[in-house]
């Protein structure tokens, strides 16, 4: 049961029906088996650079695919619906370029950009330590000016494709000031002294390969520095508002994906004579799912369209990767629930939409910091003064 959409462009129309050609094609046989072994698809990703469905988000100049959010977030829905960890590992490559796209200069766009955006190389973010998750002000990664290089030591936690990743956007600390001391680099993956752990042993999103990235003596170039010396924290906060975005649609999707399952289980069990769907507390269970996906869907895709038109929506970026993940994990609660025994199995996917949607409500920020975002906005927001823009801007 495809979710009904309405898209801006008959292009973004084509890229839906792409992403659902290529998720049946390529990923639905392959999704259980990868996650049963976790085992990290290198291959997807190749697939998705080289039809143009990993880069979406940024200009076409440099390599990308120059569409609106508001299509882009939609496509991500299409993969997680599939498959999660992929969809998960898109969300990070757009958000580990996007320092570079917002913040860097023509001459390094000009000479980068095309090739992560191209296909064959995979991106990570490196912010999260292990004593600051939630508060990067904290981080002790050091980068240390030395002539012409930078030299990094420390160490990232939690780093999606961690080990995998041919390249890493890695904020470091370069001066003991809060909130102007953590400057931003592009580091290849074949930089010496750049290691990963083996990867964490997830509850779930196995197929998705995260790692703790030491540093030991990393000498980066300056001109691998993305923005001004003491920038990284604003350049890191600003692509988090995107990340909430996609991890928002990757929430939707994952929802939809347990939804669709549960509804073809209750359309095929019966009981008592007729079929579960058609008792009215398990109908309702359903319904309730149906509207709590709905309204995760509208609510991220309004905060896509503000970013769209060049507006603020860092406060509803945070409401919509809160409700869309708070939704997820319900939805796919009671999809176990409505499959009963069997949903508690690996014989069914259900499970392991239910392990998947838990770590949603923590990654990108949890959720008890978006309510903190949310809270703070609220305290300095304007209401008596309209955010409108037209369509002549």
């Amino acid at each position: 049961m495809p979710a009904t959409r309405t898209l801006p462009t008959q292009e973004a129309v084509d890229l839906i029906n792409l992403a659902r050609e290529l998720t049946d094609k390529e990923l639905a046989p392959r999704v259980a088996e990868a996650e049963a072994e976790e085992r990290f698809p290198r291959d997807i990703f190749i697939k998705l650079g080289r039809t143009g469905l990993l880069s979406l988000p940024y200009p076409e100049e440099y390599g990308g695919g120059g569409q609106p959010y508001e299509t882009y977030l939609q496509v991500l829905e299409e993969i997680a619906a599939v498959w999660s960890s992929v969809a998960v590992g898109v969300s990070v490559h757009a958000l580990s370029c996007f320092g570079l796209a917002a913040f860097g200069t023509e001459e390094q766009k000009k000479e980068w950009l095309p090739d992560l955006l191209g296909g064959d190389l995979l991106g990570a973010y490196c912010l999260s330590e292990a004593h600051a998750g939630s508060d990067p002000g904290a981080m002790r990664t050091r980068a240390v000016r030395d002539s012409g290089d930078y030299v990094l030591n420390g160490a990232k936690a939690w780093t999606t494709h961690g080990g995998h990743a041919d390249f890493y956007t890695i904020m470091a600390r370069t001066s003991e000031n809060r909130s102007h001391g953590i400057s931003c680099f592009l580091v290849p993956a074949d930089t010496p002294g750049l290691v990963a752990d083996p990867p964490e042993r997830k509850m779930g999103l196995t197929g998705s390969a995260t790692a703790t990235v030491r540093l030991e003596d990393v000498r980066v170039p300056v001109r691998h520095r993305i923005g001004a010396e003491g920038q990284g924290l604003r350049i890191a906060l600003a692509g988090l508002d995107c990340g909430r975005l996609g991890i928002a649609s990757v929430a939707v999707g994952l929802a939809q994906g347990a939804l669709d399952h549960a509804v073809r289980y209750a359309k095929e069990r019966e009981t008592f004579g007729r079929r579960i769907i058609d008792h009215q507390g398990l109908a309702f269970v359903l319904a309730d799912m149906a509207a709590a996906i709905q309204t995760a869907r509208a609510t991220t895709l309004a905060a896509a369209r503000l970013k769209d038109q060049e507006l603020p929506f860092g406060c509803e970026a945070s409401i919509a990767k809160m409700v869309a993940t708070d939704n997820a994990m319900k939805v796919t609660t009671d999809a176990v629930q409505v499959l009963g025994g069997y949903g508690y199995t690996r014989d069914f996917p259900v499970e392991r939409y239910m392990r998947e949607a838990k770590v949603m409500q923590i990654f990108e920020g949890t959720n008890q910091i978006q309510r903190l975002v949310i809270s703070r906005s609220l305290h300095k927001d304007d209401r008596g003064s309209l955010r409108v823009r037209g369509k002549e801007g």
